[in-house]
């Protein structure tokens, strides 16, 4: 998949591919942002992206794609969770903990989870089902997207030839998994909170 999406951009996409890998990225984790985005940047250090262009579009991806899975959530998911919460052996009391620490800290958590591995997409669906209001759900996803993306298109620029060591070292934190799954458990315990409690 990897491979695909870096040929895609090699082959002259352009812009508006490396806009729609991203979106793509949010709904299918099987084609991470940290192959692509350091690959961009190397492409600007080829002269085939401009930086700016490169991060305007890797930006409006990742809220497009944010945006559909905050959709499936605030509008979707109601049904789904209530009809199979029971299998998941999460009690009313332990949903309604969760949903109170979202309503809590539900901006720090959609801000910083734009920039986790693996927790990029999942926190989208909570904060839908908490009905977050949607110009800030799109604030803080793009600000949290756009220094992602900056960071890892600099990191590649900056890299030139040797964008993907960059790739490997991504790919090869511990660190980044284990914050990927506590927040992702977090964000599907605040999910089922908030479709339970209403």
């Amino acid at each position: 998949m990897t491979e695909w999406a870096q040929e895609l951009l090699r082959s002259g996409g352009g812009i508006p591919i490396l806009a729609g890998l991203i979106l793509l990225e949010n709904l299918f984790p099987p084609i991470p942002s940290e192959a692509i985005l350091p690959f961009a940047g190397y492409l600007v250090f080829a002269g085939t992206f401009g930086f700016a262009p490169a991060l305007l579009a890797s930006t409006a991806g990742s809220v497009i794609g944010a945006l559909l899975l905050y959709g499936l959530g605030r509008y979707g998911g109601r049904p789904v969770l209530l009809r199979h919460g029971r299998l998941l052996r999460l009690t009313p009391a332990k949903l309604d903990r969760a949903d109170d620490f979202f309503d809590a800290h539900g901006a720090k958590v959609v801000f910083l989870g734009r920039m986790v591995p693996g927790v990029r997409s999942l926190v989208s669906l909570p904060a839908g089902a908490s009905e977050m209001p949607v110009v800030t759900f799109v604030a803080l996803t793009a600000a949290g997207s756009a220094l992602w993306n900056a960071a890892l298109i600099g990191a590649g620029w900056a890299l030139g030839t040797r964008w993907r060591d960059l790739t490997g070292a991504l790919g090869h934190s511990d660190v980044v998994i284990a914050a990927a799954v506590a927040i992702g458990g977090t964000a599907w315990l605040v999910v089922h909170a908030r479709r339970n409690h209403a």
